[in-house]
């Protein structure tokens, strides 16, 4: 019984409690406090702080800041076109530079080639060539003889250069 009693008169007894201590108290623990008419507040902080006014030096500087005389606008149109006038002569140098690199890649292609053909024409010269039958014509033909061991004439040339044979005319 006593348990009864308790829980029936002691249940609405708590729930009254709760309700009155919740209509009479303002703390509000947590994350999720309210703001109570924060608009109203925020125009009452903006009304009340004071408008300075600016230091008669500080607003002097302001002006002249604000002021561009002819000479400076001048000097900025000048700048300008010396910027316009580099930057034009630096693209024209880049692409210079770019024909020519490709000139120089076309020249080295053609002398590439060119090479190839010469090696080939040259090997096929070579190849073509007959050493037994050029001897033939030579000693048949023309009447050459191999030399005799006293017509060879050996010379020695110090200097390292060159030699020329000067032949007397009797």
């Amino acid at each position: 019984m006593s348990r009864n009693r308790k829980s029936n008169g002691q249940d609405s007894y708590d729930k009254n409690r709760y309700a009155e201590r919740r209509e009479t108290d303002t703390y509000v623990y947590g994350n999720t406090v309210r703001k109570l008419e924060p608009e109203r507040v925020w125009e009452e902080q903006e009304e009340e702080a004071p408008v300075k006014k600016p230091h008669h030096e500080v607003r002097k500087n302001r002006d002249k800041a604000r002021y561009m005389n002819a000479g400076y606008v001048m000097f900025l149109a000048v700048a300008l076109c010396v910027a316009a006038v580099i930057l034009v002569n630096y693209i024209q140098l880049q692409a210079e530079l770019t024909n020519l690199t490709r000139s120089v890649a076309s020249s080295e292609s053609t002398l590439n080639r060119m090479k190839v053909a010469n090696d080939e024409e040259y090997n096929r010269i070579i190849s073509s060539i007959d050493l037994e039958e050029i001897k033939r014509i030579a000693i048949m033909e023309l009447g050459m003889v191999y030399a005799q061991e006293g017509q060879i004439i050996e010379y020695e040339n110090e200097s390292g250069d060159y030699m020329r044979q000067v032949t007397e005319n009797n």
